[in-house]
């Protein structure tokens, strides 16, 4: 018999880890609840763990400072679902950069959880196949820049590393591998985060203004990222893969 997947929610409400806790096991997903940060590492250190659901707001380390640690340390590879107030863009934003793989805005169904926590494991565990050509070549160079696929460091023309946030570092491989062609804000969260696009949701938008940022791109005459107006954004510049 296949081995049930192992979800750890780390949550200060007793209720409502008993709740999810519940509605996962009904659902065949073998499910751990814990309070804080201290009891998340004592589970993850003596158990395997297939996937994080992480409350944003914890006494103690909040759920940013749990998942920056989490993507620094021995469990990195873990995927981490963070639980978010729908009102707070910036946080949802700044969890996407500290590594996050998605997040769900609270109040939440406990089926779209499931449907979540299982969109985010089939993203872990299977290549997309748009991706196939090239995640295999190490280096991808476009205008000024060269990508390093295997340490994820973008570097200049004079070798300079710039450092990328997960997000960023998401959105610019999503972008790579779909150069000259028009990329709808749901095709860039399906890319980069498995999920389609609520109409209040403007994280891609933030994430491309920073990831202009990063590659010295002028928003108003922009040489890489260009904005389609009511289409979504393009990649215009060719990309070469070594």
């Amino acid at each position: 018999m296949e081995q049930a997947d192992h979800i750890l929610i780390v949550d200060d409400d007793r209720e409502i880890r008993e709740l999810l806790v519940s509605y996962l096991e009904r659902n065949g997903v073998h499910a751990t609840a814990v309070g804080n940060g201290r009891q998340m590492r004592d589970v993850l250190d003596n158990h395997p763990v297939d996937l994080v659901v992480l409350d944003l707001m914890l006494p103690g380390e909040d759920g940013l400072a749990l998942c920056r640690d989490l993507r620094a340390g021995p469990h990195k590879r873990i995927p981490v679902l963070m639980l978010t107030a729908r009102s707070d863009e910036a946080d949802r934003i700044l969890g996407l950069e500290m590594g996050a793989d998605d997040y769900l805005a609270k109040p939440f169904a406990a089926r779209e959880l499931l449907a979540r926590v299982r969109a985010v494991l089939r993203r872990a565990r299977m290549l997309p196949p748009n991706m196939e050509l090239t995640e295999q070549a190490t280096v991808l160079s476009f205008g000024d820049w060269r990508l390093d696929t295997v340490a994820r460091h973008l570097l200049d023309t004079e070798d300079t590393v710039v450092a990328l946030t997960g997000a960023e570092y998401r959105l610019l491989r999503a972008f790579l591998d779909h150069p000259q062609r028009v990329l709808t804000r749901d095709q860039l969260l399906q890319l980069t985060q498995g999920r389609d696009a609520d109409i209040f949701d403007r994280s891609i938008d933030l994430l491309v203004s920073r990831l202009r940022q990063r590659l010295r791109d002028d928003a108003r005459e922009p040489r890489y990222i260009k904005t389609l107006r009511y289409e979504g954004y393009v990649f215009s510049c060719a990309v070469t893969a070594r």
